[in-house]
């Protein structure tokens, strides 16, 4: 596929543009920053927030597909999350109607739920039929994006899924991420399976390695064809214990839903 990978200049879409390229995909790069150095391939700088701008990419590429990964990944407030992850969204989403681009594999976040209780999971996993429950204006913003991309899969038949990343790092770091590391090659994974399934309509899954500790169902990304291989627990030996373990581990949002993250919606 002919894919245009958006915020390729960032942690994730680093990884995503050669990940995808390794596997055969055609990827077109798009971020506000610069080309970096060593990119190979296509390169637009364009900020997603800016809708003539991202046509205007869309104009002068062929397209099959756009891997949407721009955006802040830190708290802000309101206005700034929805312009950093709904704005650019529906940007990206006006583009492909109008450039007849059917698939949208988006970078939603596990904060979209962060704020549900590990004490009300017992021993079950979360699912994606659960009601959202954000922890942060951030998880606000990926909410509404992928409302948005419901309505975009129902008005206009797209192909919309939105990965739920949890805790994307080259080795968990702590232990939290035990449960919640998505690995760089099961990044991959996720979206290539996002990408190239079948006809998946409006989906959602949660972009989570095999975690023998994980709290969320992979069962929905499986059955898009999402098999993640890597388990953090192959690197729990190395994972010091801290005194924020407790607190971080009460709601699945780890530090999101904490206090120290509580403001005023609008600045």
């Amino acid at each position: 596929m002919r894919v245009l990978v958006t915020g390729a200049a960032g942690s994730i879409g680093r990884v995503a543009v050669l990940g995808l390229t390794a596997r055969g995909h055609e990827v077109v790069a798009l971020d506000r920053v610069p080309e970096p150095d060593g990119h190979e391939g296509r390169f637009h700088t364009a900020d997603c927030a800016d809708p003539d701008a991202v046509a205007a990419v869309f104009a002068e590429e062929s397209l099959d597909a756009v891997v949407h990964l721009a955006g802040n990944p830190e708290e802000d407030a309101l206005p700034a999350s929805l312009t950093s992850h709904v704005v650019t969204t529906a940007a990206v989403l006006d583009a492909m109607v109008a450039h007849d681009v059917r698939r949208i594999v988006h970078a939603s976040s596990n904060h979209a739920v962060g704020r549900t209780p590990r004490s009300e999971l017992g021993t079950d996993l979360l699912g994606t039929d659960v009601r959202p429950r954000p922890d942060t204006f951030y998880g606000v913003a990926k909410v509404a994006a992928e409302a948005l991309l419901s309505l975009y899969a129902d008005r206009y038949g797209l192909d919309a899924v939105a990965c739920r990343i949890g805790s994307f790092q080259p080795r968990p770091a702590t232990v939290r991420q035990l449960s919640t590391w998505l690995s760089p090659d099961d990044c991959v994974r996720m979206l290539d399976a996002a990408l190239t399934t079948t006809a998946p309509g409006y989906a959602v899954l949660y972009g989570i390695s095999a975690n023998t500790r994980g709290w969320w169902d992979l069962e929905p990304g499986r059955a898009l064809g999402y098999e993640p291989r890597d388990d953090a627990e192959a690197f729990a030996a190395e994972v010091a214990p801290s005194p924020e373990d407790d607190w971080d581990a009460a709601h699945v949002g780890g530090p999101y839903a904490t206090a120290s993250y509580e403001r005023p919606a609008l600045p």
